[in-house]
């Protein structure tokens, strides 16, 4: 679990937090019809190299790439593909880790591919606003749950189901750090957050049923249902009376 206690701490993760912005943003105007994920991949690694840090993903645990690439019914993980081509559409949410100067930064955003359905594109602004709402919950004195119980009450009242086979986490020294913040629970359990914590939250939410399978690539979880599934993600300093946002 990391705590920011000094200045030179949080300069640090600040930095790395900074980068992986970046990316989101450049993959956010390559998004179109006809680009491929290994193309969005390679420009993705190209820009954290170039900003003399390390893709947080790639390798960890024997993952393939640097960002997770994940088309419509694939909830998290997609490994990008040059058969992945994106389509008019489609909606494909972009998972992107840095490390940089010892420190690790992870965010997500789910883009639509040109027009999409009125549903896909409300599916996609309920789980931002899924996010908005446990970040809304990341300050002192509060419990994890409640961040999870604000992201849960938030997708069930649009008619959505919040994934519960993956959480968000603690983040910092290591890319994967406690506490689990799962996107359900009941208010005020799990450990009390306390300023300068790291945390990644990140909902996702599915449009029909929350049950997933993981594909024969051990990686690609998708909807059991095949229906849509959507993917925000920040790194947060927990405040006092407001997260910061670093992502």
């Amino acid at each position: 679990m990391t705590v920011l206690r000094t200045k030179e701490d949080t300069r640090r993760i600040r930095e790395a937090g900074r980068i992986v912005k970046e990316v989101l943003a450049l993959l956010k105007k390559r998004i179109r019809e006809g680009v491929s994920t290994a193309e969005l991949d390679r420009e993705a690694e190209d820009l954290i190299r170039a900003n003399e840090a390390e893709p947080a993903f790639k390798g960890y645990k024997g993952y393939p790439a640097t960002i997770c690439a994940s088309v419509n019914e694939v909830v998290v993980h997609g490994i990008p593909s040059g058969d992945i081509v994106l389509r008019t559409g489609d909606i494909i949410g972009v998972d992107v880790g840095v490390k940089k100067n010892g420190f690790f930064a992870d965010a997500a955003r789910t883009f639509a591919v040109g027009r999409v359905d009125t549903a896909a594109r409300r599916l996609i602004e309920v789980t931002r606003e899924c996010l908005e709402a446990g970040i809304a919950q990341a300050v002192e004195g509060n419990r994890v749950s409640d961040i999870s119980n604000a992201i849960q009450m938030t997708a069930q009242k649009a008619g959505f189901k919040e994934v519960r086979k993956f959480v968000g986490h603690g983040i910092g020294r290591n890319l994967h750090e406690a506490p689990e913040v799962p996107n359900w629970g009941e208010k005020g359990k799990g450990p009390e957050l306390k300023k300068g914590l790291l945390l990644a939250i990140e909902p996702m939410i599915n449009m029909g049923t929350r049950d997933i399978d993981i594909l024969d690539d051990g990686w690609t979880a998708v909807t059991r249902d095949g229906k849509l599934s959507a993917h925000f993600e920040e790194t947060v300093i927990v405040g006092l009376k407001k997260a910061e946002i670093i992502t």
